[in-house]
């Protein structure tokens, strides 16, 4: 009988996580009822080492208490112990893995790119990476989204302050935000005659060292901001749309918004048949994209959410559909 597969995943410290909305556990949890070889391990706990990427790996299984309340799963606050157990620390090749998930939140700083160095390594020697960490590398959120100009909105990325003027001037309603960021923070809208532009630039640019998007602002994000995941090139039916809260410019959940599960429209689906032949060819696997009415907005690669949500509205088992798609490729 051929082995279980060897499956490791990439994440924040175990404690920070959320218990009632991790994607990431939801992963966990699939691969868990597959039997798969579950280990985890921070993005510290990767070295280079007598010419191999080795990493420091626990092993981790959800208990059997947790599982039972999944629907309603314990609070964020209960200790690590309580839901998961955990293995003593192996020194182990990356290479000799047979999965590994970046699920590793942003910033994408320094640090994120030397793990993609690693991961990329790893990838060499054998293990299959999700997402392919030159494509995690090269695919800023923001920035790639602009590849597909038939279906962004008007935009500008630039860390001039002149020029980020121009953009606000012609287009007066407009919403400006960092290229790195996440969640929803440091987004800004900018309305016609607003006197607070000149320090929301000096501050998202560091007066000009940073480049920044300035984006039209789109009304329709009142009824949602809608992340619609995608499997393989492929969309889920369903997007979850993000409504935010009244008076409130952001959709995201951890600004405060509402996820309501929505349908599929025909333009959220031509969208998506726009994105999904570029993502297959970068090799990412499981992506997010945002759209806002009729616009894509952000293409998440990193660590793509709202698994969780969707599967509790729609009856879904997204994560487990991932592990099918991922073991296709183990050949």
């Amino acid at each position: 009988m051929k082995n279980p597969p060897k499956i490791a995943f990439i994440m924040d410290p175990l404690a920070s996580l959320s218990l009632k909305k991790d994607s990431t556990l939801a992963m966990i949890r699939a691969a868990q009822r597959r039997d798969w070889q579950i280990s985890y391990l921070g993005i510290r706990d990767m070295f280079l080492h007598e010419g191999r990427v080795k990493g420091l790996l626990k092993r981790l299984s959800l208990t059997p208490g947790f599982l039972s309340s999944w629907e309603q799963p314990v609070s964020s606050e209960a200790i690590v112990e309580s839901w998961c157990e955990q293995g003593e620390e192996v020194l182990t090749p990356l290479g000799d893995l047979d999965i590994i998930m970046m699920r590793k939140d942003p910033p994408f700083n320094l640090e994120y790119i030397y793990a993609t160095y690693f991961l990329e390594r790893a990838e060499t020697e054998g293990a299959l990476v999700v997402n392919r960490p030159r494509s995690l590398r090269d695919c800023n959120e923001k920035v790639f989204a602009t590849e597909f100009t038939s279906v962004c909105p008007p935009l500008v990325v630039s860390s001039r302050e002149d020029v980020l003027r121009d953009f606000q001037r012609e287009h007066k309603n407009v919403v400006f935000k960092p290229l790195d960021g996440m969640g929803g923070a440091s987004v800004f809208r900018i309305m016609e005659g607003d006197a607070n532009l000149g320090v929301v630039l000096e501050t998202l640019t560091d007066f000009g060292r940073q480049q920044i998007m300035g984006q039209v602002y789109l009304p329709e994000i009142v009824d949602g901001d809608k992340r619609i995941l995608m499997i393989d090139g492929e969309p889920l039916p369903y997007a979850l749309a993000r409504v935010p809260l009244a008076g409130e410019a952001r959709g995201n959940l951890a600004a405060g918004g509402t996820g309501e599960g929505r349908r599929l429209t025909e333009r959220d689906r031509a969208i998506a048949e726009t994105v999904g032949p570029e993502l297959n060819r970068r090799g990412l696997l499981f992506a997010g994209i945002d759209v806002i009415g009729d616009y894509l907005t952000e293409i998440n690669v990193t660590c793509p959410t709202c698994i969780r949500e969707l599967d509790a509205q729609f009856s879904l088992d997204i994560a487990g559909m991932l592990m099918d798609c991922i073991e296709t490729k183990l050949g």
